[in-house]
């Protein structure tokens, strides 16, 4: 375990994490700034971008190299080679909190592994200033970073994190923004949702209402410009309801074909318990229920499946608790 060296080290050399505005440069951190000026060399997820953004903030003279997800690998060393000679390296990404959806995350893990200062300024974020601004009353959210370019990718992540009690919010392409809005519509189609285009800018837009709603509305337009953050409401109450039914009844068939083809109890149940989220009492209790009951639905729904033949767990015949008979599965993990 590498030993973590805060920003009050002995030393005074560090690097130092440095926000930027996510459209109006009037939202430029004053540490942020001050670290800029101050530093020894500054790195850039696109040079083109910071060097912009330091000239209209006139911080001058100031080393800049690039440093994104095609070269962190062999230069993230020398970055932490400068920090350890002393040096003040600031790093930005194109805007908002570097490490939220971009290449800044790999940068602090190889520096905290090395042990060197990492000093986090704060700053703007336009997830949280979408999730904010979305107009959504649910007291959590979960970021997904950048949504699913292929249709098949994006419905696989709606459905599984379809019964989580949080605001999903994702950043997306204008470009795939209407194919995107016809897949959530299509999924989630009595979901309250909004889109956040161009926050902080002069054309900023949100446009909230129920998924189909948004989707016809850029549909409809003859172009989509600006940088796009997505924010979808959570399940009602009665479209939970709904979902954890078909939750069940899926566990149910899949734990149906796991008994038929001969497994034994304690293994269908960590099986569905970690493909459907359930508690480990819920899938131990559902699979006694249906290897004790000794008939399960056939595989086409229709006839019944004598369960004579399948593997009995003689460890677990007549045990109550899965504690003693079923390994923790654990819940599916949702930020996956």
């Amino acid at each position: 375990m590498s030993e973590e060296v805060g920003v009050a080290s002995t030393s005074s050399g560090r690097l130092v994490i440095c926000p930027t505005p996510i459209g109006n440069l009037s939202d430029m951190p004053p540490r942020a700034l001050e670290a800029l000026r101050a530093a020894d060399a500054i790195y850039a997820e696109d040079t083109r971008v910071t060097g912009k953004l330091l000239a209209a903030l006139d911080v001058q003279g100031k080393a800049l190299e690039r440093l994104d997800e095609n070269v962190m690998a062999h230069k993230a060393g020398s970055v932490v080679a400068a920090v350890r000679a002393g040096k003040v390296v600031a790093y930005c990404t194109d805007a908002g909190m570097p490490g939220v959806s971009d290449p800044g995350l790999r940068l602090v893990a190889v520096a905290r592994e090395a042990g060197v200062p990492v000093e986090v300024l704060p700053g703007p974020s336009a997830a949280a200033t979408a999730y904010v601004a979305s107009g959504t009353v649910c007291s959590q959210f979960y970021f997904g970073g950048f949504f699913p370019r292929k249709d098949s990718a994006r419905r696989e992540l709606l459905q599984r994190l379809a019964p989580l009690d949080a605001a999903l919010v994702f950043y997306e392409s204008p470009n795939r923004l209407v194919e995107s809005l016809r897949v959530i519509a299509d999924e989630m189609p009595e979901r309250t949702m909004a889109v956040c285009r161009e926050l902080t800018k002069l054309h900023e837009e949100v446009v909230r209402g129920l998924a189909p709603e948004v989707a016809c509305e850029f549909a409809a337009r003859d172009s989509i410009k600006g940088e796009v953050a997505l924010v979808i409401d959570p399940a009602s109450e009665g479209e939970l309801r709904t979902l954890q039914a078909a939750n069940a009844a899926d566990a149910t068939e899949r734990a149906c074909e796991l008994l038929r083809s001969g497994a034994r109890a304690k293994s269908v149940a960590a099986a569905i318990a970690d493909e459907f989220g359930l508690s480990r009492n819920e899938a131990y209790n559902l699979v006694l229920s249906l290897r004790d009951g000794k008939l399960l639905p056939g595989a086409d729904g229709s006839d019944a499946v004598a369960l004579d033949g399948a593997a009995s767990d003689s460890a677990d015949a007549g045990a109550t608790s899965p504690d003693a008979a079923v390994p923790d599965a654990g819940a599916a993990d949702l930020r996956a």
